[in-house]
């Protein structure tokens, strides 16, 4: 009888823990007015991740309205917007050492100032203090055409070395200008990674010719490829674009063409299409 009660309350504990656990799973919710976005960008060897609530404008004035020109704003709704560098950035000419960092900005009619404070889970700009701030700096504001209901913000113009965040909402805009100084680290990085026996060539061609480094390494490495894959239109499409770049018309052209052939011949149209534009690019120099 003993053994049959202690079953009975053991079973009676498991079926209180597991309706216990139902009910914390499907607890109502009410979202938020103001909904929270991450957004994570690679940016050079790193990330940048930024997290804010986007607030709708509903019919109100908004900059010189709800947000007085010459505050500081919280850059969103809710908890103060952060923004996490995983390694050395420069913002606007500023070096900005790998952290998170709250980002406040004070809106002005013409002009935005941007200021990263060291000081992060903020609810709103109540105890901001100017003391933690890390920099401050200023952008001009752009006049949107299109209103955005929705407090945006976004990275656009990426590339291996440089982007632009974008803070858009009703009809203005601003224009973070961010830079990476990782060119040394990611060469030093090629260099290594060409030591292997299963080497890198189509992304060190790409990066070598993107960025303006040793074209004539570049050309080698295509030359290296094309032995290991005789018939890959891509590397042809990389001959033509260095050669071109290295300012030699006709070898680029007669480069351009071959990978129009292989890529036939292999039915890719992404790469007649490819080679088509470099071999029309090489026509029109």
């Amino acid at each position: 009888m003993k053994f049959l009660s202690a079953c009975i309350a053991t079973l009676a504990l498991i079926t209180c823990f597991n309706t216990s656990l139902h009910a914390q799973q499907q607890a109502p919710r009410i979202p938020e007015a103001s909904s929270t976005q991450t957004i994570i960008q690679d940016f050079g060897l790193g990330k940048i991740t930024l997290t804010y609530s986007r607030p709708n404008v509903r019919d109100r004035k908004i900059f010189g309205g709800i947000q007085p020109y010459g505050d500081v704003w919280r850059t969103g709704a809710n908890w103060a917007t952060t923004i996490t560098f995983s390694e050395e950035t420069i913002v606007e000419g500023n070096k900005i050492p790998p952290g998170t960092y709250s980002l406040f900005t004070i809106p002005g009619e013409k002009e935005w100032t941007i200021i990263l404070n060291k000081t992060v889970k903020q609810w709103g700009a109540y105890d901001y203090n100017q003391e933690d701030d890390l920099l401050r700096f200023k952008v001009p504001v752009i006049a949107l055409k299109e209103k955005r209901e929705t407090f945006t913000v976004a990275f656009a113009n990426v590339t291996t070395k440089n982007a632009d965040l974008y803070l858009l909402w009703d009809y203005t805009a601003i224009a973070i200008k961010m830079q990476t100084n990782d060119n040394a680290q990611i060469l030093a990085n090629i260099d290594q990674l060409m030591k292997a026996p299963k080497k890198p060539y189509f992304n060190a061609i790409q990066y070598y010719y993107e960025n303006d480094q040793d074209l004539n390494k570049a050309l080698k490495w295509v030359y290296e490829a094309q032995k290991a894959e005789p018939k890959a239109p891509w590397f042809k499409l990389w001959e033509s674009r260095v050669l071109l770049k290295q300012g030699k018309k006709a070898e680029a052209i007669k480069a351009a063409k071959q990978g129009i052939a292989l890529a036939k011949s292999s039915n890719d149209e992404e790469y007649v299409r490819l080679n088509q534009g470099a071999l029309d690019h090489a026509n029109q120099q």
